[in-house]
């Protein structure tokens, strides 16, 4: 087994933990997507389409790429017609060809039509994100580097970008300010230095892992001296990177950030850091092109 396919298998055992606790935070996505898409009732299809008239569609790929949330649009189809016949060709996570069907859907054409826009946005969304990691889970293969998400995610929808993330082989860094504690250069500039700010954290009580940020060399060493479990490495460059993590010698994580491109991503990696953390990755990922078709079986 090749190192990215080790890392997509515990993604995927990762991902069934996480989505079955989140699922009805997706619903809820799902339910106010569909409220402001749809409204008091979707005027056109109801005026044109008898109520109990049937119909079968497939979703086709207009690009290749990694697809992602079949589940989430089968969700959304099941709002309307809970007996809806939802029959994916490949896995959440697959990587797909341009002109491919990825699922084929069988149930009241009504329900088809009022669903369709809902499902392809959050298809598309997903399939982007998932694309996206993918070719940065790629770009570092052979390192002992991590992709990791951040909390930049549409206002929302973060459950399901970090969904994505996980399907296209990546990880997920902390889901929110709850989980984790980071402590940022706004933290340590208000409480006067990066040791206070660790041990006004520590004397909270909180037992959460502390990830500090360091913006210097200095800084990575006084992280050191307070024995973090991990440390953020700001905006440094490659060679300041790799003085770095001959400086931890495996003592505390290291993960890089800030502006990270596919096109640095390589030699981020190769400087022997634990974690790359791409804000792109769901900030900023380009729209998977999807499409519902009529089947003509």
């Amino acid at each position: 087994m090749t190192q990215n396919q080790s890392s997509h298998s515990e993604a995927s055992q990762k991902l069934a933990e996480h989505s079955n606790g989140d699922r009805a935070e997706i619903l809820d996505s799902i339910r106010r997507a569909l409220a402001e898409d749809v409204g008091s009732g979707d005027v056109t299809t109801d005026s044109i389409v008898p109520p109990a008239a049937k119909a079968r569609v497939q979703i086709v790929a207009k690009q290749s790429g990694v697809i992602a949330g079949l589940d989430v649009a089968r969700m959304v189809f099941v709002q309307f017609d809970d007996q809806i016949v939802f029959t994916p060709h490949v896995r959440d996570g697959s990587a797909v060809s341009q002109g491919q069907v990825v699922v084929d859907v069988y149930g009241l054409a009504r329900a088809l039509l009022t669903g369709e826009r809902t499902a392809l946005n959050f298809l598309g969304r997903m399939s982007g994100i998932a694309t996206l990691t993918r070719q940065f889970v790629e770009a570092v293969a052979g390192t002992r580097a991590v992709i990791l998400d951040t909390r930049k995610t549409a206002p929302g929808l973060r459950t399901m970008d970090k969904l994505a993330v996980m399907l296209g082989g990546g990880q997920n860094h902390r889901h929110g300010l709850f989980d984790m504690i980071l402590i940022k250069d706004n933290h340590i500039d208000y409480a006067g230095s990066l040791g206070k700010a660790v041990r006004r954290v520590r004397d909270s009580g909180t037992n959460l892992e502390i990830e500090v940020e360091a913006r210097s060399i200095r800084e990575v060493r006084e992280a050191l001296a307070l024995k973090v479990e991990r440390i953020l490495l700001d905006n440094m460059p490659p060679e300041i990177m790799r003085e770095a993590v001959q400086l931890n010698a495996g003592a505390a994580k290291l993960e890089a950030s800030g502006n990270v491109t596919l096109a640095t991503v390589r030699e981020i990696a190769e400087t022997g850091v634990d974690y790359i953390s791409v804000g792109a990755l769901t900030h900023s990922p380009r729209t998977f092109d999807v499409s519902l078709q009529w089947s003509k079986k």
